[in-house]
């Protein structure tokens, strides 16, 4: 029998009719990055790493500004949401605590390309799905960063997102990552994308989702799927190993949730479970 892990169930009974939505705006035209925004790109990334190889202190900063290191650390890259790299998302936060427990992270700059497109939704699927493009292309563009770090692990590389971030983890389908994790972001299709490509190749995937998210849930006006349950369940229940994939709903959480104590439990029970079972 199929299964996979589901850690809390929730079930919309009686839904409410779909109301119109406002038409979004677009600011910017660039939807492809260029030499000088990828080299920015990874200047201006932000990283924590674990005091085990920065001699004692954890450090959280841009990568140009990285102490000396000794010895290597497993990495989380992570692609921001559609606000950048905002303070205010407690990114730091959530990378310095990562740090605390041994694991460092990277956090590729997408805002450092001159004109980039912006947007409050919805919008164009057309222009949604050209977006999803360019933040794919940032994971080779961390990837190949990283090659160039002493203190990377690149054989026990995980691959997160959160929201417009998510879109290109969860569509990923190399072999670069051990893990992935799937913040804030449904794995249906709906308004953000033309379908949602989902992958289902046998990686340790989680997802972790508020169980009514404000944007990717029919809490949201404009979903544009009157069957959206919000999550990654139904999705991840067609793989051919269920048994790689989880989902984690979190009542009532706001859209960013990673740093609440049960995303933060959940994560770091992924990532150690991965990486034991690794060794």
């Amino acid at each position: 029998m199929k299964s996979f892990k589901f850690l809390f169930a929730i079930f919309l009974v009686g839904c409410p009719l779909f109301s119109a939505a406002d038409q979004g705006k677009v600011t910017g035209t660039a939807f492809l990055h260029t030499q000088v925004s990828i080299d920015k790109g990874i200047e201006n990334a932000e990283i924590a790493l674990p005091a085990s190889i920065t001699n004692g202190k954890v450090f959280q900063g841009k990568l140009k500004d990285a102490p000396a290191t000794q010895g290597k650390a497993p990495v989380v890259v992570f692609l921001h949401g559609s606000s950048g790299l905002n303070p205010k998302l407690g990114y730091d936060i959530w990378q310095k605590w990562l740090a605390e427990n041994g694991i460092a992270s990277f956090m590729f700059d997408s805002m450092q390309l001159e004109n980039r497109v912006s947007y409050t939704s919805p919008i164009d699927k057309n222009i949604y799905e050209k977006i999803h493009q360019l933040r794919s292309s940032e994971i080779k563009i961390s990837l190949d960063a990283l090659a160039k770090q002493p203190w990377s692990d690149i054989s026990h590389l995980f691959l997160a997102g959160t929201s417009e971030g998510a879109v290109p983890v969860a569509r990923y389908d190399g072999d670069a990552f051990i893990g992935k994790l799937i913040y804030s972001w449904s794995c249906e299709d709906n308004y953000f994308v033309k379908s949602h490509q989902t992958s289902l190749k046998a990686v340790p995937t989680i997802n972790i989702m508020s169980s009514k998210d404000k944007y990717f849930s029919t809490a949201n006006s404009y979903i544009g799927n009157e069957a959206a349950i919000g999550n990654c369940s139904q999705t991840f229940a067609k793989a051919e190993k269920p048994e790689n994939f989880q989902v984690i709903l979190i009542p009532n959480a706001p859209h960013t949730l990673i740093n609440l104590p049960a995303a933060r439990s959940a994560t770091l029970g992924f990532i150690d479970g991965v990486l034991k079972s690794a060794k």
